[in-house]
């Protein structure tokens, strides 16, 4: 029998010498070859800082020359050109590049974009909430990226804790008020008073107001104006867990499905109110986004889909129908699409708007059409209420 303590032979040291340098090799090419993921020289040299007037010292970009002019700036080009994958090829994205996401209308309002797109990196933004709205409303959504801190207010005080911060009106010290007529949440309040003239929600920041029975009371006369336990009573209970509110002003409605255990996401624009801090300040979710973008959740997964007022005929029809099918797209089968006061001319309804939603293949549930007085009979303006669900199985 050998002895475990006998010396290793000649060959076998050659072998594992081969092996060792064999592996060192190997490295040395990879290292050589490959870009480390957590090195700072793929993208600006630590430390440094530079004007979006300046050049950046980074890896060049690879810029599409048919499409770049010389009117934009360049911050927004950085963002917007094709950067390589540190480790080439991915199959994910089924490329070695990534293209970050901009809308394409970015590019239509040159002198606006340099505008948002002028800053120091590495600094503070300009306090310019107002320009980024513009932007965005004209449709340059998503918006470019940018790098730099936002303006945040002076004298911060954090919300009040749950569950008091949700029917509480927050500090004004939660605020920049740069962008807003109002320069605190008590001017906000008076003004369905005070003011002349439109402001979107015009009461909604008035929380002992009007806000403080909407959806709440029970639809006994069997008007337009639905309630919340009236509309969850067409599901077995318990199976309206998530949903989306879409224009949901200061996200009353959001308040009410939580008191129900239910997780709604409620976007909103911040035109003339700081709609969205105050959303935040209450402790549920705004989502920041225009009623023209692609709705940011995947297929077939959301409960409920609800709108008050939004969803109307001021939009362009064309617009109208693609948004309704993309309500349609987000909602689980068997999900609920609640239009909540959809407005327009009693002709309307008969002849374009009717015919536009039963188009999109909901079945109906309930559907309920009042007059709409609140700007004269004269107009002849009609609410439509219609409480839709995506069918459980395809009707095509």
């Amino acid at each position: 029998m050998d002895s475990p303590h006998k010396p290793k032979s000649m060959s076998s040291n050659l072998f594992f010498l081969f092996l060792l340098l064999s592996s060192n090799l190997l490295t040395l090419f990879i290292s050589t070859t490959y870009y480390s993921s957590c090195s700072l020289n793929q993208t600006i040299n630590a430390g440094t800082t530079f004007h979006s007037n300046t050049a950046p010292v980074v890896a060049k970009p690879e810029v599409d020359d048919s499409s770049a002019t010389p009117d934009l700036p360049p911050e927004f080009l950085t963002f917007t050109s094709a950067q390589e994958l540190p480790f080439g090829f991915n199959t994910n994205f089924d490329s070695d590049k990534i293209l970050p996401p901009v809308g394409r209308p970015c590019t239509l309002f040159p002198d606006i974009l340099r505008q948002y797109m002028s800053y120091t990196v590495n600094g503070s933004c300009p306090d310019d909430e107002l320009l980024g709205q513009k932007l965005l409303l004209k449709g340059c959504e998503p918006l470019p990226r940018r790098r730099c801190r936002p303006a945040a207010p002076r004298e911060y005080v954090e919300p009040y804790p749950l569950p008091d911060s949700l029917w509480s009106t927050p500090s004004d010290s939660s605020v920049v008020w740069t962008a807003y007529t109002c320069k605190n949440y008590l001017c906000l309040i008076n003004r369905k008073w005070a003011q002349k003239g439109f402001d979107d929600c015009k009461d909604c920041f008035d929380l002992a107001g009007a806000e403080k029975n909407r959806w709440a009371s029970s639809n006994s006369g069997g008007g337009v104006d639905f309630s919340i336990n009236e509309v969850l009573a067409v599901k077995k209970p318990g199976t309206i867990r998530i949903g989306l509110d879409i224009g949901g002003g200061v996200a009353t409605f959001a308040i009410r499905m939580r008191d129900r255990n239910i997780t709604i996401v409620t976007t909103s624009m911040n035109l003339n109110g700081p709609f969205n801090t105050f959303i935040a300040s209450r402790g549920v979710m705004p989502l920041y986004i225009s009623i023209s973008q692609r709705l940011p959740f995947f297929d077939n997964t959301l409960d409920i889909v609800h709108s008050m007022h939004v969803l109307s005929n001021w939009i362009p029809t064309t617009l109208l129908h693609f948004m309704f099918f993309d309500i349609y797209r987000v909602l689980r089968p068997g999900g609920l699409f609640w239009l909540d006061h959809f407005f327009c001319m009693g002709e309307q309804l008969e002849k374009v708007y009717g015919p536009l939603i039963n188009s999109i293949g909901f079945n109906k549930v309930k559907w309920v059409v009042g007059r709409k007085l609140d700007r004269g009979p004269d107009l002849q303006e009609m609410y439509l209420s219609a409480l839709l669900e995506k069918p459980l199985k395809n009707s095509w």
